[in-house]
């Protein structure tokens, strides 16, 4: 299995607001050589959380072959969903959270689980805006993104709010 880092973060304008992605994947072949993939995209109206969520899913969807992958991101809330097993309740409640209350972004969510199916994926936090070289560019891709002129319409946030 082919190892990949994949670095992404999430951007909002407001939240709600416009908002972006940046995701940046890279990984080494068997010469040696280094391959870095950069990706981003911006909304309309949607959250800095469906931004950090659609970061990941974005970087997960671009690989063409099951893969080991460590993906680093500032955000607890994606990251904690996976090594704290927020997922896991739930996925047994229904899609409830311990509250009982529908999880937010589980379009996203259920999106994300699709993505990372294939692979084996460790989520790795990263303190945003602290210097790392690769979480950096990932800001900036995102909130380039949010600000671009050609954002797209985020559904699954309209059809939640």
């Amino acid at each position: 299995m082919q190892d990949v880092d994949i670095y992404s973060d999430g951007s909002s304008r407001g939240n709600p607001g416009p908002g972006g992605y940046g995701t940046v994947l890279r990984f080494v072949d068997s010469q040696g050589r280094e391959h870095r993939k950069e990706l981003s995209g911006g909304y309309r109206e949607t959250t800095n959380n469906r931004m950090e969520l659609l970061g990941a899913i974005v970087g997960l969807e671009a690989l063409k072959r099951p893969c080991s992958i460590t993906l680093y991101s500032d955000s607890q809330y994606l990251v904690n969903a996976f090594n704290q097993h927020w997922i896991d309740g739930w996925l047994k409640r229904g899609w409830k959270n311990a509250k009982k209350e529908p999880v937010k972004n589980a379009d996203l969510w259920r999106r994300l689980l699709a993505a990372k199916e294939a692979h084996q994926v460790r989520f790795v936090w990263v303190k945003g805006h602290a210097g790392h070289p690769e979480n950096e560019r990932c800001d900036e891709l995102a909130t380039t993104a949010a600000d671009a002129p050609d954002r797209l319409d985020d559904v699954g946030y309209r059809e939640n709010a």
